[in-house]
């Protein structure tokens, strides 16, 4: 049973409109959290705001939003202020622009939602609007209100829905080339490209959601199981030591490649 929508509203593209609701496409639920205690009577500790300066506690009321124009100084900007320049809208995702899905690089890709249609009346509008972004190999950028933030959005369409990808703010992607540029474009010995493709070869296996698995988080849940059974926690597993430097790149691959062999 899918989870239930955390947004509902509207998707439109010039003056057609459909009903739509979406729902994050990952989940946090299921992540082992910690709340911090107090070690000595092993009650809940609570945070809240101090004046850095005076140190008493500030009330909810007094807080209010400050941007840093030097030491110890700050231009102040009321909430109303901060409203004015949103949008207009926080429940309409208005298709402004369309571009080629190639276009865009995955590292400008945050977080993924799935978007459906909310009723039935909708739902050719919807289909629409999908199919024609899919049959052109292009996707729908708009901006949309989300966890309290204005965001670009980008449309996708998957399947019979549309995955909806929040896109980082360009501030925040740095550009490859800072940390490329500097590398050398040297042409790799053959012999060992060879050998490194074989490798692949023989590593490569059909992608499996397993393979993002978080073995911490299952050895945390074998802890707090022994802890809540009065057991000891599990031991710690051994780490093998690093290996050595890398002398002979032909031979370690020969090994490697050996050694994969008697694994199967």
């Amino acid at each position: 049973m899918a989870p239930r929508a955390f947004w509902k509203g509207y998707l439109k593209l010039s003056l057609v409109t459909c009903p739509v609701a979406m729902s994050p496409a990952i989940s946090q639920e299921d992540k082992v959290r910690f709340r911090t205690l107090n070690g000595k009577t092993g009650n809940p500790i609570v945070s809240r705001y101090v004046d850095a300066v005076t140190g008493k506690a500030v009330s909810e009321d007094d807080e209010v939003k400050g941007y840093p124009r030097g030491e110890d100084d700050h231009v102040v900007l009321e909430e109303d202020e901060i409203e004015a320049v949103a949008l207009e809208s926080t429940r309409t995702i208005d298709i402004e622009t369309f571009v080629p899905h190639e276009s865009i690089e995955w590292i400008w890709y945050d977080s993924p939602h799935y978007l459906v249609p909310n009723d039935t009346v909708g739902e050719e509008a919807f289909s629409v609007i999908r199919e024609a972004m899919a049959s052109t190999g292009t996707v729908g950028i708009s901006r949309l209100v989300l966890y309290r933030r204005e965001r670009a959005v980008m449309l996708e369409p998957r399947g019979n829905g549309i995955v909806l990808w929040t896109l980082r703010y360009g501030d925040e992607v740095r550009s490859a080339e800072e940390y490329f540029a500097g590398l050398k474009q040297a042409k790799p010995d053959s012999k060992a490209m060879a050998l490194v493709k074989t490798l692949i070869e023989e590593r490569t296996r059909k992608w499996d959601p397993k393979m993002a698995d978080d073995p911490v988080q299952d050895r945390l849940l074998d802890i707090i199981a022994a802890k809540k059974k009065g057991r000891k926690r599990p031991a710690k597993a051994k780490t093998p030591p690093p290996a050595g430097n890398v002398i002979n790149i032909m031979d370690a691959l020969r090994r490697s490649i050996k050694a994969e062999g008697k694994d199967k």
